[in-house]
């Protein structure tokens, strides 16, 4: 493997650097915990790369869409970084310590991101680390880091597993020339979008993939058991509409059905909470405000609060409970402490 390029030695100890501010993370209760791994790694050119993945069709929760390794907390003592590897390990395969991985690898935590709302309330804490692979053997062989660690997938979790180059994700057109001649789609689509009355930047990201870039699991659902989930999730996952809202509407149905041919598309979608977390991931690495419009906070750490301080976001979700958008305006005219 070739050494990190400039760029990447720069943003790897920005991230090191980086301290967040107080957390509301801990102040949730067990069942409103999640992580996410931001898994870095350096290509043959020393160029930063990212870990993603498919979510399975069988997933009660964004079935079929693009995420990163993560999901809830087991209990209260686990820590974020705890949670982030071990849902890395079930779903990627990623081994949780160091003496299990192959030969001269290694992970290093490099920091954690403030944490943001997800639709299904949830506080979901970023955990950011650094994959290092070994220097090429005596016979001249490279290691190739994707190969050697990403194919081991859970399929009932994860149908498939990917890699995207992490600096593109502050730009609005492929920074490679040669994606840009050969893979059909643009890179980037953008729009500003009401969510209980915020502003709130949707970020669409559709990543070029390949067979060196991308890794299957072996088990898929049929075709229809594909559909069927489809509805069923993009049902529970619509945002609530308001006729009195002064943005624009929530994003129709439509944006978040699942294809049937998904995974045998040339670009893989990457939007939501996932392409937020990325960008202001790729912010504080790279010291660069992104090409494209964008929400200029990190993270929904005042959001979560302003929630907890009235009762909301509790252990127990009532039936029909969402965040609506009397509940929000409650939620602003709250005293933070």
């Amino acid at each position: 493997m070739a050494a990190l390029s400039p760029a990447s030695k720069k943003a790897l100890a920005n991230l090191r650097a980086f301290t967040p501010q107080s957390t509301n993370f801990y102040k949730l209760p067990l069942a409103r915990r999640a992580a996410v791994l931001i898994l870095l790694f350096a290509d043959r050119k020393g160029d930063l790369r990212v870990v993603l993945t498919i979510r399975s069709a069988g997933l009660k929760s964004y079935a079929g869409q693009a995420a990163l390794p993560g999901g809830k907390a087991d209990s209260l003592q686990e820590t974020p970084w705890m949670t982030a590897r071990r849902e890395a390990f079930e779903e990627i395969g990623l081994p949780m310590s160091d003496d299990k991985l192959p030969s001269g690898y290694s992970v290093e935590h490099l920091t954690e991101l403030p944490a943001n709302l997800a639709m299904t309330e949830l506080g979901v804490r970023p955990c950011v680390a650094y994959l290092k692979a070994p220097m090429p053997s005596s016979d001249n062989k490279e290691p190739n880091v994707a190969k050697d660690i990403l194919p081991k997938l859970d399929a009932r979790e994860v149908a498939a597993v990917f890699t995207a180059p992490f600096y593109n994700f502050l730009r609005e057109k492929d920074v490679d020339p040669k994606t840009r001649e050969t893979s059909p789609g643009e890179w980037y689509k953008g729009s500003w979008h009401s969510w209980h009355e915020t502003a709130w930047r949707m970020h669409q990201f559709f990543v070029a993939v390949s067979p060196s870039t991308v890794f299957l699991a072996n088990a898929k659902p049929s075709p229809r058991e594909r559909k069927d989930l489809a509805r069923e999730t993009t049902e529970e996952k619509m945002p609530s509409k308001s006729t009195n809202s002064t943005l624009q509407p929530p994003l129709p149905r439509s944006f978040y059905a699942i294809t049937n041919d998904a995974l045998r598309q040339p670009r893989y979608r990457v939007f939501g909470m996932t392409a937020r977390i990325l960008v202001e991931c790729a912010r504080i690495a790279f010291g660069e405000n992104p090409e494209f419009e964008h929400n200029a906070d990190f993270g929904d750490e005042e959001m979560i609060e302003r929630l907890l301080q009235i009762g909301r976001l509790s252990s127990v979700k009532k039936e029909g409970e969402t965040l609506t958008r009397d509940v929000m305006m409650q939620a602003a005219k709250a005293k933070l402490s």
